[in-house]
């Protein structure tokens, strides 16, 4: 790994900072470091308010929005919650839906099929709702986008509104309203809402006409965070609130479905990487392995027995995914080696049986591995499809953008994107993105890089500390959890490679004469041997507890030492 340290913080506002505060130096560095420099930002940032949430009808198109759903309600209008079958679209299908549903009943659910109907508004789900007598489509996750079948719609009398997160295009679609913080011509205050996180503000300007307070959407949080974490969204101004309530909730009054998903779980407090790790992938196993439908029953079922049957069939889902991706991940790794490919700028394979649901997962899989734009391809229909994934600092997207020529259709972001293109293109596009990554990329952003906030020594470690770095959780994009640097480490004599294979190290460490210890390094097995012998080393880390046999320590989590 490149370790780079961070740019460090004005000096006096640090120190003007530890005297409003009445902390440690440490403490206002690692705040400073964040944008954060007055008491008012300290007391937002330690103690989110639900009155720290902005206006809704600061949103453009908010107030047209309400009034169209408003007037369906009034003329018995049925409504038609559509989203995409990822985490994000289901978790925000969910919400739409079990919000409306708790004062009109004409509201139906639309999920599109991953495989049949592909991403975002399909022509298939317009045809379901003029079959159906719709005529609102309230649109979330997607739509920004879909110009022409937004306009099909509008032929069969069916109005949309459309709450999306993504960048629009240069042209909106024709919908009765269109929510998005990333339109050009809104000044909403701010731009990095997930596409649940639409939707929330929808229903808050909804509730808002209806006399509700903000608290009474509180019990609506927990699918809000649940779609922050799964999309990687900021973790700062408004979505930190969100975030923050929205683990309350989880942690303290989930509702059934996320109660049935996380009901074995040892861990009595739930924090935003359990919910990265243990809810979203089974909620997003559901659209991979069978249909997004499954989870948007399972997030607004309210009977609890009902709820466990559903959150275990999405369980076996996600055993069967977890299974489908070692074997890919194992294909295609072979596949690599086959072809003596491992010395490229770029990593691309094809299998035409690999299963669509979880080519990007294996992509990301061997991003890790071989720290390189990704691309995994798989057979659909007469075409050939792939999900790419890049590394920290390249532009994916830009990349494909250069292969065009290649490509049927492609859509993304910087570090994942999706394309599809005819069978006989595909070494042609092959060579082509070698050609152009290798010509666009540094050398140093194919080393992966970890960014450190500060050097500290292992003495400035205690649980007054450690009780303060706590509270800068939710951790995620925009709000790592903080990184050090300690130098001139020694292992006591009890380090050693521990897990299957010695893949992992575990150490036990002291500076000069300071207080021990512990640290495990997931993945550094093989560095065992830059410890042993009580050898010098230095160690970027961050710090966490270690519950053993009813105790609790400080222990470090190494990413790498040298």
């Amino acid at each position: 790994m490149r370790w780079k340290k961070k740019t460090p913080p004005d000096r006096l506002a640090v120190t003007q900072l530890a005297k409003e505060l009445e902390v440690d130096e440490l403490i206002t560095y690692l705040l400073v470091q964040r944008g954060i420099s007055s008491f008012e930002d300290a007391r937002r940032f330690f103690r989110p308010s639900l009155n720290d949430l902005h206006d809704p009808f600061s949103m453009k198109d908010m107030d047209r929005a309400v009034e169209r759903i408003e007037n369906a309600v009034a003329r018995g209008e049925r409504i038609l919650v559509y989203g995409d079958y990822d985490v994000d679209g289901t978790t925000s299908v969910a919400l739409m839906s079990s919000y409306l549903r708790s004062f009109y009943s004409e509201v139906d659910t639309y999920i599109p099929d991953r495989y049949s109907e592909g991403y975002g508004i399909s022509y298939q789900g317009i045809d379901y709702a003029s079959d159906n007598g719709i005529s609102l489509v309230i649109a979330l996750d997607c739509g920004i986008k879909a110009v022409d079948k937004i306009a099909y719609a509008s032929t069969k009398g069916i109005d949309f509104v459309v709450c999306d997160h993504h960048r629009p295009g240069t042209e909106l679609p024709p919908a009765v309203a269109v929510l998005d913080p990333k339109r050009q011509d809104c000044n909403y205050p701010y731009d990095e809402l997930c596409g649940c996180g639409v939707g929330f503000k929808l229903i808050q300007a909804l509730a808002s006409r209806k006399g509700q307070t903000i608290e009474s959407m509180i019990p609506y949080l927990d699918l809000v965070a649940t779609a922050i974490g799964a999309d990687i969204v900021p973790i700062t101004g408004e979505n930190r609130v969100l975030a923050h309530f929205g683990l309350k909730q989880i942690n303290h009054s989930p509702r059934p479905g996320i109660k049935a998903l996380i009901h074995s779980l040892e861990k009595k407090q739930l924090n935003i990487t359990d919910v990265v790790f243990v809810i979203a992938p089974r909620i997003n196993a559901a659209g991979r392995i069978k249909h997004g439908l499954h989870a948007v029953e399972l997030l607004t079922e309210t009977d609890t027995e009902q709820a466990k049957t559903f959150a275990a069939e999405i369980e076996q889902f996600n055993q069967d995914r977890k299974q489908l991706d070692r074997n890919i991940t194992e294909e295609a790794l072979q596949q690599i080696l086959e072809q003596g490919e491992e010395n490229r700028h770029t990593t691309v394979v094809y299998h035409e049986n690999w299963h669509k649901g979880v080519i990007g997962i294996v992509a990301s899989r061997l991003t890790e591995t071989y720290y390189r734009p990704t691309l995994v391809f798989t057979k659909t229909g007469d075409k050939l499809a792939a999900s790419a994934r890049s590394v920290k600092g390249f532009d994916v997207y830009n990349a494909l953008e250069q292969c065009s020529e290649y490509i049927e259709q492609f859509g993304g972001h910087k570090y994942a994107a999706g394309l599809t293109l005819l069978p006989e293109q595909y070494e042609n596009f092959k060579q082509q993105f070698e050609t152009v990554v290798s010509q666009t990329i540094s050398p140093e952003l194919l080393i992966p890089e970890i960014s450190v906030d500060m050097q500290i020594s292992l003495g400035d470690i205690n649980p007054k500390f450690y009780r303060i770095l706590k509270q800068f959780a939710p951790f995620g994009p925009g709000n790592p959890a903080p990184v050090f640097l300690t130098e001139n480490l020694k292992d006591t004599g009890y380090g050693k490679p521990v897990g299957e294979n010695g893949k992992h190290l575990k150490v036990s460490v002291r500076q000069g004469n300071s207080d021990i210890f512990g640290g495990v390094g997931f993945n550094l097995g093989d560095k065992y041997s830059l410890v042993k012998g009580g050898k010098s080393f230095d160690a970027v880390y961050s710090i966490d507890e270690n519950h053993w046999n009813g105790s609790v320590s400080l222990q470090l989590k190494l990413y790498d030492i040298k």
